[in-house]
């Protein structure tokens, strides 16, 4: 009965009118789509009764989650990954709860930057820095192949990776100190990064760009506060954006929480509107989802508080607010997301309408990703 409910749904996702000027939505629906735009961390390496995401996913319903194998709040090595085995029982613990499948996503870009790692009984695959500094382009395409593969059996289906942040600046504490970044020419990042994709889609993976419009020349780190690239961002750093989405690669494109003036006189990337819609839909050509990084980065969250960022980045233009519920944990941090939103909508400050465009472009590419396994 559920799988005709979801493939009903999904007919119904695909086949509404844009054109239409007055939603016919009931509230319900709305909720539906409102959810979908809403992605969550929590904590937990297995489902109980009184486990928060629960009432988030079931209630609230949202569209997707992100695991950690550490809790930042807590300085703790427990949160959501211990071995194989148990993985594979929470995420299908969660897929269970979905009435839409859900996005269930993880940061395993390969070197430092990884969630499965070897202790933990998962295989490790090279650093991106490690990657382009070989030289070797099927190395990148084995490294996302196997990242891909691990993360299908682990019922992961989205990588936030690759990171096409060109490395222009060697002490950026977020990029070039962690290995993130294939290369500091912005076409052997493009190359690589198209490679890696191959590998992830190899195995049915949906992959992430970041984070857009590049964050390789920044001196700060916008986990920490307000990160200004005005005087070191060059045009070169959208080379591998523009590249891969016009190569139509880009599954997903994650926004930076980084500042220049030359784009926004006031707000940072990810609540921009003329970044989001005019650089990355108009200019580029982006027609797929665009996902904020962490809204409780502190760029964000620090600056502009909880509802105004959601109202921010919603009109900027991103289709999925992600919030890692990590640097600071709150339970029900989902369901919070979920009436904000509902509440500005019922505000009238974001419309139904721009809530369908979001929902539309996110069915999408479930619908292609429930035929895939």
């Amino acid at each position: 009965m559920r799988k005709i409910i979801l493939i009903l749904m999904l007919i119904v996702a695909v086949f509404s009118g844009c054109s239409l000027k007055k939603s016919t939505f009931s509230p319900s629906e709305l909720d539906i789509m409102i959810g979908q735009m809403v992605m969550v961390g929590f904590r937990g390496l297995e489902l109980s009764a009184d486990s928060p995401v629960i009432g988030d996913i079931k209630n609230a319903r949202v569209g997707g989650v992100i695991l950690f194998s550490k809790d930042c709040t807590l300085n703790s090595t427990v949160r959501n990954i211990a071995n194989p085995a148990q993985l594979v029982k929470l995420t299908s613990g969660l897929q269970d709860l979905a009435e839409i499948p859900l996005f269930i996503s993880i940061d395993q870009e390969g070197g430092i930057i990884k969630r499965l790692t070897g202790e933990m009984g998962f295989p490790e695959t090279p650093s991106a820095a490690e990657l382009g500094n070989s030289g070797d382009i099927k190395a990148a395409f084995r490294a996302g192949q196997t990242i891909g593969k691990t993360l299908k059996e682990s019922g992961i289906n989205m990588d936030f990776a690759p990171v096409v942040d060109v490395n222009r600046n060697s002490a950026n504490p977020v990029i070039a100190a962690l290995q993130r970044s294939f290369s500091d020419d912005p076409r052997i990042v493009a190359r690589f990064a198209d490679s890696y994709i191959d590998g992830l889609h190899s195995e049915g993976i949906i992959s992430c760009l970041k984070h857009f419009p590049g964050h390789g020349s920044s001196r700060g780190d916008s986990h920490l506060g307000f990160t200004d690239v005005t005087d070191s961002w060059d045009s070169s750093e959208l080379y591998p954006f523009q590249k891969l989405v016009s190569d139509n690669k880009a599954d997903m494109v994650m926004t930076a929480h980084i500042f220049n003036s030359r784009w926004d006189r006031k707000y940072p990337a990810t609540l921009s509107r003329n970044v989001i819609h005019g650089l990355l839909r108009r200019k580029l050509g982006f027609e797929g989802i665009i996902v904020t990084d962490d809204m409780q980065m502190q760029a964000v969250s620090g600056e502009y508080g909880f509802k105004e960022g959601i109202y921010r980045a919603v009109k900027a233009g991103a289709d999925i607010l992600l919030f890692g519920n990590n640097l600071i944990y709150e339970p029900g941090l989902g369901t919070k997301a979920v009436s904000t939103l509902k509440q500005l909508v019922h505000e009238g400050k974001i419309t139904e309408r721009r809530i369908r465009q979001s929902y539309e472009r996110i069915m999408s590419v479930k619908k292609g990703m429930s035929s895939k396994h």
